[in-house]
């Protein structure tokens, strides 16, 4: 296993749920911190915990859909560290609005974030990763790209692109010793939706932090060998078997 100490990672957003949770795992484990999101506040909070517990971060306030905030996250990352080891695609939004009923205006909201939102972090993670010749790019996907919720239809869109666009960077990134996975999380305390608590959840949820376990695992393995796909799921989630 290789140590994150030392080691340079960004999170989209970072500033909560599963990309808080990554993010507090990673410097615990010596890496030093880049934080992305649009709530500069929560950014602050983040920061400051992880400082507050003797780790490196800085907060970058930044909208993935918007490409002049990409670039200039990767630039500012560049001018405070000098190189970028990894990126956690994780900034997303859900829709649960019916589908006869769904405005083309909430399809694109999702699509923007969840997908050309990866994208444009990945781009630019690649081109500096490229030069280095390693690096790490891991994207959250979800459940949702095996098996759909009602109700979905942009999530679960999003959640199967972001698959092939997984797919489609590894491959043109392996050569150049850059490599690139999807971690696809079950139900799981989020933002996205948080359950009062679990006992009360017939599904079950995972809590954020037991995610973040396989987070480190993936970006830890040797630089050959890489972990192109997860499916982590609780225990009592119904995925398996036939309804």
């Amino acid at each position: 296993m290789e140590s994150l100490t030392g080691r340079v990672a960004i999170v989209t957003g970072g500033n909560s749920g599963i990309g808080r949770a990554i993010a507090k795992a990673y410097a615990k484990g010596g890496a030093k911190l880049v934080l992305a999101a649009r709530r500069a506040e929560q950014l602050k909070e983040v920061e400051g915990e992880i400082k507050a517990a003797g780790g490196n971060a800085m907060g970058v306030v930044t909208d993935v859909t918007k490409e002049a905030d990409v670039v200039a996250l990767f630039d500012k990352t560049m001018k405070a560290h000098g190189r970028v080891d990894v990126l956690i695609n994780n900034a997303g939004v859900a829709s649960r609005e019916k589908t006869d009923e769904l405005p083309l205006a909430s399809w694109q909201r999702v699509i923007d974030v969840n997908l050309t939102g990866c994208f444009l972090c990945a781009r630019e993670a690649f081109k500096i990763m490229k030069a280095q010749k390693q690096g790490r790019i891991i994207n959250i996907g979800s459940v949702s790209a095996k098996v759909p919720r009602g109700n979905s239809v942009p999530y679960t869109a999003s959640k199967f692109g972001l698959e092939g666009l997984t797919r489609a960077f590894a491959l043109d990134a392996r050569e150049h010793g850059v490599l690139v996975s999807i971690l696809h999380p079950g139900n799981t305390v989020s933002s996205l939706g948080r359950p009062t608590q679990i006992g009360a959840n017939p599904e079950g949820r995972m809590e954020a932090e037991d995610l973040a376990q396989v987070a480190v695992l993936m970006a830890t393995l040797p630089h050959e060998v890489n972990m192109l796909e997860a499916l982590v799921l609780p225990r009592t989630m119904p995925f398996l078997g036939r309804g």
